[in-house]
């Protein structure tokens, strides 16, 4: 095949995907649309070390810029894409020029949900953390001394509650569930990080919703919550969950319900067009999900691009996550859809430990807090999907290694 391949969004999805067609010896045209105005680049470091002034942004980069003059990737940034022409297979700009193509990945990420304006999500100092832009206007705001509002208990809100408190701000988090982690981990994992971030001075308030910002000249100056009490607060990020960018292939008719459905070779229903990452839904275990990782976007690109040079294997997501807060690892190995037990296992130093996810009575998940070895054996038991003794695994003092 010599026609070319356009990938509408330049993130780790879209990168991974062109890195691998040059790795695999396909020279085909390649024209990657990037919205941004800087070449691809690591998201996770953006709220963490970047955003403490631990990490240039130059680290960041996937690639300088040479690369991709030199691989023949036709990089165009700051460039959005009005509609998608199926029939005639063309792209078309707002700029009002067309790309034609012979295949479309779409790698368009997601996007944070944010607060209505009708309660002052759209004041300044209201933040979310997705982009370069958004880190660069936090790093201005985030100075000792102030007072922010998360809105959010999932790992975005507890990632920005480490940061803020290492940079010296009183920090409150609100959370409208029972607990935080509520929607993506168990209650004993949630219960050890929560327990994490009251020792460094988070006021968690979970069961609290926002009622409303307050504003002043248009900037946030305060928040009603919903348990009465009205907090001064000088600026507020909100982590309240991610939403496909799905809109383009919606509009162009391909089945979309927050996330392009495509099947287990990454294929949407026109045959000439994919979709990869945080944008794709995907079947897993009988049901449709999105895996919000960047573990699965380098994974999915990479099975798109080897299909594309002829392969025929299936995609076969082997989900792996990780979280930093403050100096704890968190570290995910599967995905606990449908989880019916959790068992709660002791490290073998302070401070570590792992929670593991059954369903039926088969290892589907493992959370391991500071605990490598957890994690390591958690995933091998995974990939062979080995029958897991219980009671080895609740015995502290019995190594893991029987398990494999």
């Amino acid at each position: 095949m010599t026609g070319r391949l356009v990938i509408i969004g330049a993130g780790q999805a879209g990168f991974a995907l062109a890195a691998k067609m040059r790795t695999l010896g396909d020279q085909r045209p390649i024209t990657m649309l990037g919205a941004e105005p800087v070449a691809p680049y690591q998201r996770p470091p953006l709220s963490k070390k970047y955003l403490l002034g631990e990490m240039s942004f130059d680290r960041l980069l996937f690639r300088p810029e040479e690369w991709y003059v030199e691989n023949n990737v036709e990089l165009r940034l700051s460039t959005s894409v009005e509609m998608i022409d199926r029939e005639a297979r063309l792209v078309r700009l707002f700029d009002g020029s067309s790309i034609d193509y012979e295949t479309l990945v779409f790698a368009t990420g997601a996007s944070p949900r944010r607060l209505p304006d009708a309660i002052g999500g759209n004041l300044e100092g209201v933040y979310t953390v997705r982009d370069k832009a958004d880190a660069d206007k936090l790093a201005v705001e985030m100075k000792a001394g102030r007072h922010v509002l998360i809105i959010g208990g999932g790992y975005i809100g507890l990632e920005a509650a480490a940061v803020a408190r290492k940079l010296g701000l009183s920090v409150t988090l609100i959370e409208m569930a029972d607990r935080i982690l509520a929607r993506v981990a168990a209650k004993e994992t949630a219960e050890i990080m929560r327990a994490i971030h009251s020792a460094e001075g988070v006021d968690i308030r979970q069961r609290t919703g926002l009622v409303r910002l307050i504003e002043d000249g248009g900037r946030v100056t305060a928040a009603e919550l919903s348990d009465g009490t009205v907090l001064d607060i000088d600026m507020a990020i909100v982590g309240i969950g991610v939403l496909s960018n799905d809109q383009l292939a919606s509009d162009a008719g391909l089945e979309t319900m927050n996330g392009i459905v495509v099947d287990d070779h990454a294929r949407t229903a026109d045959p000439a067009i994919f979709a990869v990452g945080d944008c794709a839904l995907q079947t897993w275990n009988g049901e449709r999900v999105r895996l919000e990782s960047v573990q699965n976007a380098v994974d999915q690109a990479e099975a798109v691009a080897a299909q594309l040079v002829g392969g025929t294997a299936a995609y076969q997501p082997k989900p792996w996550f990780w979280s930093d807060q403050y100096e704890v690892k968190l570290q995910i190995a599967g995905f606990n859809l449908g989880y019916d037990e959790t068992l709660v296992r002791a490290g073998s130093r302070e401070g570590s430990a792992s929670v593991w996810y059954f369903r039926k009575g088969q290892l589907v998940a493992v959370d391991a807090i500071n605990d490598a070895k957890a994690y390591v054996t958690g995933k091998k038991l995974l990939e062979t999907a080995k029958v897991v003794d219980k009671a080895v695994l609740a015995d502290p003092a019995a190594d893991l290694k029987q398990l494999l």
